[in-house]
């Protein structure tokens, strides 16, 4: 199988040619999903000569298997639940409602490092890009929408390196635009498709995200990703 990206940030620059449309408009705001999703909008935020900010959602894993998705959640308000997986593992409400809170918990201490204080963005009228590094259930990015329409932005376009063909097709009618780089078949992970998929850290978030604020050119970003873009074939 041929790696279609070098990694978050190759994979971001390629989106970015895919979304021209939007480069150099005063409207436009790139919102990555922490954390992989962060380095990849970077990319996209710097090439379209747009402003970066996060959208914090958080996947709801089932308990002992967190890379098994049962839904997903915002800092406040209703969670996204895949109810027939809920109704066929027969989880009690009990172990999801601590799940929740564990990670709204998670949402609320990301908040706090990676702005700083900093205010969330405004979204009204403005075209919102939400990016990530790819969707396999996609119950984040849906969440992810959810929240953003909850602003009353003018637009909500959702870009992706890669996802399945089953959740492209089903997100497709709940946004303005989808674009996605490839949706194979059969599909088994976002990080089968990266050379490097290496888990990005609080630490990496951050800066990119204090870089951006201080528009810093992306020359300097993360050592490890420009590396890599640099040596990759």
């Amino acid at each position: 199988m041929r790696r279609l990206f070098n990694n978050r940030l190759h994979a971001g620059k390629l989106l970015a040619g895919r979304l021209h449309s939007y480069a150099g408009r005063d409207d436009v705001i790139v919102l990555g999903l922490p954390r992989g999703g962060v380095p990849t909008a970077f990319a996209v935020a710097e090439d379209l000569a747009a402003p970066l900010d996060v959208l914090l959602v958080r996947k709801l894993g089932l308990p002992g298997y967190p890379e098994y998705a049962i839904g997903a959640v915002a800092g406040e308000g209703p969670c996204l639940l895949n109810l027939e997986e809920l109704r066929l593992l027969g989880m009690p409400a009990a172990a999801l409602n601590e799940e929740v809170d564990r990670e709204r918990e998670e949402i609320a201490r990301r908040e706090v490092r990676y702005r700083g204080g900093r205010p969330p963005p405004q979204l009204r009228d403005r075209i919102v890009l939400l990016v990530d590094d790819g969707m396999a259930t996609g119950a984040t990015m849906r969440m992810a929408i959810l929240v953003a329409r909850q602003a009353r932005p003018a637009k909500i376009i959702v870009a992706v390196p890669v996802a399945p063909q089953e959740v492209y097709r089903a997100l497709a009618g709940e946004v303005d635009a989808l674009v996605c780089l490839h949706t194979p078949h059969p599909f088994h992970s976002v990080g089968e498709w990266y050379r490097d998929f290496e888990q990005v850290g609080d630490e990496e978030v951050a800066s990119l995200l204090a870089r951006a604020w201080r528009g810093v050119p992306g020359a300097t970003i993360s050592t490890r990703i420009c590396r890599n873009n640099s040596t990759a074939g």
